[in-house]
């Protein structure tokens, strides 16, 4: 079992920053591939980002690309995501995931099972 508690989340002026904090508890995140997904009031939850378990492979959706960067820390058992630029449609909340699957071709990482969920942080971006 691991336990992902996420954190980093508030209020930004579009054009701002964040940084999203995902901490793992319970096994070491080095054996997951790692992803955020972000779900807006009115909407179905979509894929934003994710690091492979194997060689840190990174992907993102087309509209955060260039703007958000995922990365992982094995060390601290720590997963973060880098909002630069941030629009006010970035605004949702955003939940960390974990999977003991991988990837060979970057576009099935949203399609991969995730197993465990943060709780998730409020992101919202003001024109």
């Amino acid at each position: 079992q691991v336990q992902l508690v996420d954190s980093g989340g508030g209020l930004v002026q579009a054009g701002g920053s964040l940084r999203l904090s995902c901490v793992a508890s319970g096994r070491p995140i080095s054996g997951y591939t790692m992803a955020y997904f972000r779900q807006a009031p009115g909407k179905e939850r979509e894929f934003v980002a994710a690091i492979s378990r194997t060689n840190d492979f990174t992907y993102e959706q087309t509209s955060v690309k260039g703007r958000f960067t995922i990365s992982r820390d094995n060390a601290r058992n720590t997963v973060y995501l880098q909002m630069n630029s941030l629009k006010p449609e970035d605004t949702a909340v955003y939940s960390c995931a974990a999977s003991n699957g991988d990837a060979t071709v970057a576009e099935w990482y949203p399609k991969l099972i995730y197993d465990y969920w943060g709780q998730g942080t409020q992101v919202t971006v003001s024109s």
